[in-house]
């Protein structure tokens, strides 16, 4: 049963997400917006992390079954993406690249903030 609430408490987020999207008739997906709220809910402790957990991690582990529909879908329709495959990979490439070097350095911006404020921690006492 603790897993059912838990799926519930996912699936109420991304209902809202979805109505708020249609209702203000957005160009953002309804998923996103319910992520966002689950995450903002989350980081305000409106929502303890221990109500998901469970399922969370079990979707988490699982993530690369849900990219199988996504893949199907895609190879079914070649024949429409043919000619732009080179662009999708292009794009693909650049946008790794891009997300990689972002990531990279906003890590080492909390470390060195981390690092920073273990000093004056050290220095404090």
């Amino acid at each position: 049963m603790e897993i059912f609430i838990q799926l519930m408490y996912l699936m109420a987020f991304s209902l809202a997400g979805d109505s708020i999207s249609k209702a203000f008739g957005l160009p953002i997906p309804g998923s996103v917006i319910g992520m966002i709220l689950l995450f903002l809910s989350l980081q305000f402790n409106f929502l303890k992390l221990e109500k998901i957990e469970t399922v969370g991690n079990f979707l988490v582990n699982n993530l690369p079954i849900l990219f199988v529909a996504a893949g199907v879908g895609i190879m079914t329709k070649y024949d429409l993406i043919e000619d732009k495959i080179v662009s999708f990979l292009l794009i693909c490439v650049i946008s790794t690249i891009i997300s990689i070097a972002i990531i990279g350095k906003t890590t080492q911006v909390i470390k060195r903030k981390r690092e920073a404020r273990k000093e004056a921690k050290k220095n404090a006492k």
